[in-house]
């Protein structure tokens, strides 16, 4: 306990505040502070020793300022600790002008200014990873005669921006007024002659009659922290339905997965004839769309591999599986285009 405390001082004081000057203030985790610790007075006197300049105890916030003040007075916190930590707080108040008697209307800031828009949607389209592009189908001609479109994240903003969005654990199935979804995004790009049909589930009113291409935009719900846990990361049913309707009613199909992980695809991705890592792309869906349609060439690489089956989990941060068994697309995998 001891040495990994001292380790906590080192890195936090003196380095980051020390060697690297930072001149913020350091904030725990939500309870980060008690994980694990059977004795609370002295779980915040460490921590605060250590260098965190703010605790996130919210509903114990009378409990924590009674332990700060015994600390203090039994001597086990400095007074100087105690003022750097406020003073460090303080200054990044005062930096942002909350103590200023006059507001200027100057002061705020545009979230949805055209340049951050601009900047969300090329991050979208310069993070997707081609994983798969039989017979070069990706990019696409904008002037192709007809798309099916179908998958429970293809008119989902929520499913694109993922959780800690509007609402702790993000929001499923809202479209939102000022987002654009990916299907909003393909109408807009594709010829005024392209026909463009939707459905969620894949059931189209002629799904015999054969068109060029269908694009699956599947994935998962919303989740945060632990609410995502599975030792089986797999599409639903419905996605994978909806991937099967519309290969039987389209030539050629391109999967894309809107995921904050690797799915599990090892049985049905052979027959996909493209497949596109979208991850979370955000607001912006037309950032895919870009990709899809050559405007951004796709140059993305998976920073971890693709697991082949649920028994490689949990994957190692260097590339290795739990078993030392082959993956589905190794770490660092990514097609391009021109």
């Amino acid at each position: 306990g001891d040495e990994r405390l001292i380790v906590q001082k080192e890195l936090l004081t003196d380095i980051v505040k020390g060697e690297l000057g930072f001149k913020g203030f350091l904030v725990s985790d939500w309870y980060g502070v008690h994980e694990g610790r059977t004795n609370k007075f002295w779980a915040t006197i460490e921590a605060v020793n250590a260098g965190v300049d703010m605790l996130m105890l919210p509903y114990d916030y009378k409990e924590f300022v009674w332990h700060m003040t015994w600390a203090h007075r039994l001597g086990l916190i400095s007074e100087e600790r105690i003022d750097d930590a406020v003073g460090r707080i303080l200054y990044a108040k005062f930096a942002l002008g909350l103590f200023d008697k006059e507001k200027s209307s100057t002061d705020t800031i545009e979230i949805l200014s055209a340049s951050h828009k601009d900047l969300a949607r090329r991050a979208a389209a310069q993070s997707l990873v081609l994983l798969k592009n039989e017979n070069n189908l990706v990019p696409l001609s904008p002037t192709i005669s007809h798309i099916r479109v179908a998958g429970s994240a293809a008119n989902n903003v929520g499913r694109q921006m993922g959780a800690w969005t509007i609402e702790w654990q993000g929001v499923d199935g809202e479209s939102d007024a000022q987002a654009t979804s990916i299907l909003e995004a393909i109408r807009e790009r594709v010829s005024d002659s392209t026909n463009i049909e939707f459905s969620r589930t894949g059931d189209f009113v002629t799904p015999d009659k054969k068109v060029p291409l269908g694009i699956a935009i599947v994935g998962e719900k919303p989740y945060a922290e632990g609410w995502g846990d599975t030792p089986f990361p797999i599409l639903s049913n419905e996605d994978l339905l909806a991937i099967k309707k519309l290969q039987v009613s389209a030539e050629q199909v391109i999967v894309i997965i809107i995921s904050g992980r690797p799915l599990l695809i090892t049985e049905e991705v052979d027959s996909f004839d493209a497949l596109i890592a979208a991850w979370l792309p955000g607001g912006e869906g037309a950032g895919v769309v870009d990709g899809l349609f050559g405007d951004t060439p796709l140059r993305g690489t998976l920073p971890l591999p693709w697991p082949r089956y649920a028994e490689q989990l949990p994957l190692q941060h260097n590339g290795a599986t739990k078993n030392n068994t082959d993956v589905l697309f190794p770490r660092g995998f990514g097609l391009t285009t021109p």
